[in-house]
């Protein structure tokens, strides 16, 4: 479960909730252009792009669930289970990653969506974990920039690129679904109620925020990405940096897990582990967790980015409160 967004104002933001019943060892993580990464098939890069956001370092590597690179591409891997399909073996004419290489490798190759397009349509995702006891998440990924959005699905008839223009992403089913189900809330508005239903009865409002009845407020994936879609085309914020980050954090907080809404079925509470907000212009990461509602936030362009080793900064988890008096 998890449900991410492409945000542009003054300037290009994107992020996402990361809903999940269990920590994975996140942190933000800052990778610099001379990091060393290696990967199976595809040639080791030892420089690159630098980039930032949220990941799981082990044994070094920094296995990212979202990240930005300094040219502002970003991307997040979204859980897809039943239907992410990885090949079992490579093919000498594609171009051959193991799905957890797929972050690093883009962020660190692509300046531009188009230009991780390119790459995209000689793809291969071969299922090859990073550890034996770490295997493969069911995942499809959100790539966009400031000039659109992609959705990279890996399926049994292998890999779909699709234009994303709602620039949303949730989860099941495949990302046509979720377009066309768009369809069936057409008649949705932000504006007052109209009477449609007779000219002939005196049907008034009466109240305000009838015009989007039938908005759908569960969690599931289909009516969180109708619900994202909706909140993000109608938004309405300055255009500023404060009032930017804070209105995506609303439009998050308008699709988040509350504590014992969801129970997976062994019984576990999802929740929305964290929210983050990447500021793709400026290098700028925002995020917030579940237990603190205050925002934190790390810059990538305030670390040495010239350099080989990792920059790690774990969460502040605690509830923050300011007392006035």
């Amino acid at each position: 479960m998890c449900t991410s967004m492409a945000f542009q104002t003054e300037h290009f933001y994107f992020g996402r909730n990361l809903d999940l019943e269990y920590s994975f060892g996140e942190k933000v993580v800052i990778t610099p252009r001379e990091y060393p990464f290696s990967f199976h098939f595809l040639p080791p890069m030892p420089q690159h792009y630098a980039m930032i956001g949220m990941a799981n370092v082990l044994d070094g590597y920094p296995l990212y669930a979202e990240a930005a690179n300094e040219k502002g591409l970003c991307m997040a891997g979204l859980n897809f289970p039943g239907n992410a399909c990885f090949f079992e073996k490579p093919e000498e004419e594609k171009l051959c990653a193991a799905p957890y290489e797929l972050i690093p490798w883009l962020l660190g190759s692509c300046g531009s969506l188009e230009e991780a397009r390119g790459l995209l349509q000689k793809m291969r995702l071969v299922d090859i974990p990073f550890r034996k006891e770490v295997p493969n998440a069911p995942l499809h990924w959100h790539i966009a920039d400031k000039t659109g959005s992609l959705v990279i699905e890996c399926t049994r008839d292998g890999l779909h690129l699709y234009d994303n223009p709602a620039g949303i992403l949730t989860n099941n089913p495949p990302f046509p679904f979720h377009l066309t189900n768009l369809s069936c809330y057409m008649n949705l508005t932000s504006a007052p109620a109209e009477n449609r239903f007779s000219h002939g009865l005196p049907i008034q409002p009466f109240g305000q925020g009838m015009g989007g009845i039938g908005l759908p407020g569960d969690d599931s994936p289909t009516s969180r990405f109708v619900r994202a879609a909706f909140y993000k085309w109608n938004s309405v914020c300055e255009p500023n940096e404060n009032a930017s980050v804070s209105q995506f954090f609303h439009i998050l907080g308008g699709v988040s897990m509350v504590r014992g809404a969801v129970r997976t079925p062994k019984g576990r509470c999802d929740i929305t582990a964290y929210s983050c907000c990447i500021n793709a212009d400026e290098g700028i990461y925002y995020y917030k967790t579940y237990d603190n509602e205050q925002i934190t936030a790390v810059r990538l362009h305030g670390m040495e980015l010239n350099s080989c080793e990792t920059a790690e900064f774990p969460l502040i988890r605690e509830q923050q409160i300011r007392f006035v008096n």
